[in-house]
């Protein structure tokens, strides 16, 4: 299985529901459309590709040559591979994480699911957020009667505001979802 998150295999799989590729090619496309939470360009991209290759993720569609340059290998998503996304995304869409370059990769990846799907990982995202900040709030008390000066405890606020934002961000975004405002078509 994959390291911690691998973003840049993620992305790769998620292109590749949309058709089969290249790596140069993919290389492109995440530069093109902004995929800025992957670093490493291109090594990175082209070790995730032998990664997903080797697990059989993705496999080899054609290998074709244009005029003097050197051969490129078409690679295409397998069952196995759209498998794998999916649960990946629902992971990272679930479950907040202090990396939170990897909620917006699944942020902006999470097309690759259907909406239902989406919406249900969302859901169970905001609710432990509010279990983490009712969390906070009795620790922020206990340490006020405990007598810690509130300035001791401004990394605790801070993380309680970013925990709160993003609550707020999450219910407009499932409020938009529910009404039908933004809605998708998965992969076939």
């Amino acid at each position: 299985m994959a390291r911690r998150h691998d973003l840049v295999g993620l992305t790769v799989l998620a292109l590749l529901t949309l058709r089969a590729a290249h790596p140069y090619e993919l290389h492109r496309l995440i530069v093109d459309w902004h995929k800025d939470y992957i670093t490493g360009l291109p090594r990175s991209l082209y070790h995730a590709v032998e990664r997903l290759a080797r697990d059989e993720l993705i496999v080899p569609a054609k290998t074709d040559r244009e005029g003097r340059r050197p051969e490129r290998t078409v690679y295409e998503i397998t069952d196995e591979g759209r498998e794998e996304l999916a649960a990946r995304l629902r992971l990272l869409l679930e479950r907040p994480d202090p990396d939170r370059r990897a909620f917006v990769a699944a942020v902006s990846l999470m097309g690759c699911l259907p909406p239902p799907e989406a919406q249900r990982a969302l859901r169970a995202r905001a609710a432990t957020i509010e279990g983490v900040l009712a969390g906070m709030d009795a620790h922020r008390r206990a340490m006020a009667e405990n007598g810690l000066p509130a300035v001791l405890a401004l990394e605790l606020e801070y993380e309680q505001a970013l925990h709160r934002a993003e609550l707020a961000w999450l219910g407009d975004l499932l409020d938009r979802l529910d009404q039908g405002e933004l809605d998708w078509s998965p992969p076939t």
